[in-house]
């Protein structure tokens, strides 16, 4: 793929966050799992043992639990800028779910995207790039002042 085909955006903070306090960018997650399917032990095991701990540590966001007939367990985690990112748990021990959604909770929700600049100003300057040799006497400024006196 050529740089052009793959998306790219320029380097931004999310929602400015850092600027007062931090904010965690997931809303809410859901946790559907079959009560009796085999493949959802883990998800059963996460449920009762290590979910109260996670939405004691992240309180600003809401923990669904969903108990329903499905063929494949699944987290689906939405964030505040409207994204949503779903992941399978299928015959997944407790201790990778946990990181699953740990991994979720210091997420984004935003794309990875190819960065276009490592900077980015919403007002640019109209003077141009400083450079180091901006304020320095030119070699050429003595030979001109000569020709001019010649005239």
């Amino acid at each position: 793929m050529t740089g052009r085909a793959t998306a790219s955006r320029f380097l931004q903070s999310v929602l400015h966050n850092g600027l007062g306090r931090y904010v965690c960018q997931l809303s809410r997650i859901t946790l559907a799992f079959s009560k009796g399917s085999q493949t959802s032990r883990g998800v059963r095991d996460y449920v009762e043992n290590h979910v109260v701990d996670f939405a004691k540590k992240h309180q600003g966001t809401v923990v669904y639990i969903s108990p329903r007939r499905c063929h494949v367990p699944k987290v689906t985690a939405e964030y505040l800028n409207g994204g949503t990112k779903v992941v399978a748990l299928n015959s997944k021990s407790a201790e990778e779910i946990a990181q699953v959604i740990t991994l979720m909770a210091n997420q984004s929700g935003l794309d990875v995207v190819r960065i276009r600049k490592p900077f980015h100003t919403e007002h640019p300057s109209i003077q141009g790039l400083w450079q180091p040799f901006v304020n320095k006497r030119s070699q050429l400024s003595p030979r001109i002042a000569e020709w001019k006196g010649a005239q």
